[in-house]
């Protein structure tokens, strides 16, 4: 027998997608709460901990690299030949240029000088370079290391003798026994080594390190541009004073945050940068939100096919029960008329016979009376199985009320309605309650849909029949005319 076609897909689907939406909103917000999470705790660490500790093993570095030169230097200032070649009037050149390229060659030095307060000449491994005059700027140097009290300091400057090359500069002052200003002596170290410094640690850290001087321009390191470039999206943080003391900070350089390290070194006059692009930094902390995102769809489909499940075989009940008698299983009045009213429409659309049989259980009373109720209960189900298992899969069955029933049978005529009945009464009379009691008897009537007609007017018309057929001695089936 044809069942009811299910219905509440829209209600259905409107739930699965609110499941969907909480589930995916609860997953992502999840996912990605915990991912600013990390990369906050990855960004605080770079920021308190990796960078300074890079840039103080970059200041203890350079701090390394310039004790030996500051060494070197004071050696030369207090060295007794010096002071007795100057004192005798510095006679012999060659004597102090040898000097120069020994102390050169000795301690690897990119240079070595002399510059005599008496003479003004600068010299230098390969004779004299010049003749120092407060009236050269490149020479400003010299006047500002005579007139201070410090025995010396760190300058860099480019290096006239080696193609104007960026050097560190230690500038010694040369004072003799009483104290007598002789001059200034001291070595340089070339501003490529520290490139070559920082591109270790670059290894070693994961850091961008470089210098920058005050005017902004990059002085060592080649992060982006080398040396002499500027770097504009620095140029915010160029305009602040840095030299406070170590300060962090994070900058955008085009669709990239960089954190970034500050630290002022005196010795040299610049700025220390150390920079970890933020991207890689938070990368583990990416690929750990994607990985979790693919677990979370996962979860959701399993989810949602889970609920989708369990939404169909409850909605599939409360069909069943919204739609089907409890006790017999056959459709219930409510759910056949629905039915029944849209095969009506079928059948005149398609111009096909339609036919009903309404019969109900003789002396039922009497059953419930006699062998309880339990008993006509089972009388009940009795009838509906014999009906499922002799109408046809087309047919329609429906508990009409009380122990009567209603059959609906499309492309069934007068005579076919009325072999139906027959064939079910005959069917319902052999089966026995329990062995002993006795035979069930139903009695019937039939009716075919006249043009026009609608469902209350048929069955009003099969009732008729069976009422006649109760009335002519049941156990029997009456037909409209």
């Amino acid at each position: 027998m044809e069942e009811m076609r299910r219905t509440g897909l829209g209600d259905k689907a409107r739930l699965l997608a609110a499941l969907t939406v909480l589930l995916l909103a609860g997953f992502l917000g999840t996912g990605y709460f915990a991912f600013l999470a990390a990369r906050d705790s990855i960004r605080a660490n770079i920021e308190k901990n990796d960078l300074p500790v890079a840039a103080e093993s970059v200041y203890a570095r350079l701090q390394k690299d310039l004790v030996e030169p500051v060494f070197v230097s004071s050696m030369m200032a207090n060295d007794t030949f010096l002071h007795d070649w100057i004192v005798g009037g510095e006679r012999d050149q060659g004597a102090v240029v040898r000097y120069l390229g020994e102390i050169k060659a000795r301690y690897g030095a990119f240079t070595a000088f002399f510059v005599s307060e008496r003479t003004g000449r600068y010299y230098y491994p390969e004779g004299v370079l010049k003749i120092v005059s407060p009236s050269e700027p490149r020479d400003e140097w010299y006047y500002r290391v005579r007139s201070m009290s410090e025995p010396y300091e760190l300058n860099v400057d480019p290096d006239l003798a080696n193609a104007d090359a960026l050097t560190i500069f230690i500038n010694y002052r040369v004072i003799d026994t009483d104290g007598t200003y002789l001059g200034a002596a001291g070595v340089g170290l070339a501003v490529d080594s520290m490139t070559r410094m920082v591109a270790t640690l670059k290894s070693e850290y994961g850091t961008n390190v470089y210098f920058v001087d005050k005017a902004g321009r990059i002085v060592a390191g080649e992060p982006y541009g080398g040396p002499g470039t500027e770097d504009p999206a620095l140029a915010p943080i160029y305009r602040r004073d840095l030299r406070v003391g170590p300060g962090s900070y994070r900058y955008r350089r085009g669709s990239e945050n960089v954190l970034l390290f500050v630290r002022w070194l005196p010795e040299v006059g610049w700025f220390l940068f150390v920079e970890r692009p933020e991207d890689a930094a938070i990368a583990g902390a990416r690929r750990a939100l994607y990985l979790n995102l693919v677990v979370y769809i996962l979860i959701l489909v399993l989810a949602l096919l889970a609920a989708g499940f369990t939404v169909n075989r409850f909605q599939s009940r409360l069909e069943r029960t919204a739609s089907y008698d409890p006790l017999t299983g056959a459709m219930n009045r409510l759910a056949f008329q629905a039915v029944a009213d849209h095969a009506i429409r079928e059948t005149r659309r398609e111009g096909r016979p339609l036919s009903v049989i309404l019969f109900d259980i003789d002396h039922f009373k009497a059953v419930n009376d006699t062998l309880g109720h339990a008993a006509g209960d089972e009388a009940l189900k009795t009838v509906v199985r014999t009906c499922a298992a002799t109408l046809r899969a087309s047919d329609l069955l429906c508990r009409w009320g009380g122990e009567e029933f209603l059959v609906l049978l499309p492309a069934s005529g007068p005579d076919g309605a009325f072999a139906a009945a027959e064939k079910l009464r005959a069917a319902v009379s052999a089966e026995r309650l329990a062995p002993g009691s006795p035979t069930v008897t139903i009695s019937a009537g039939t009716a075919t849909l006249r043009p026009e007609e609608d469902l209350s007017s048929l069955v009003q018309r099969a009732d008729e029949r069976l009422l006649e057929a109760k009335r002519t001695g049941r156990d029997r089936t009456v037909r409209a005319g």
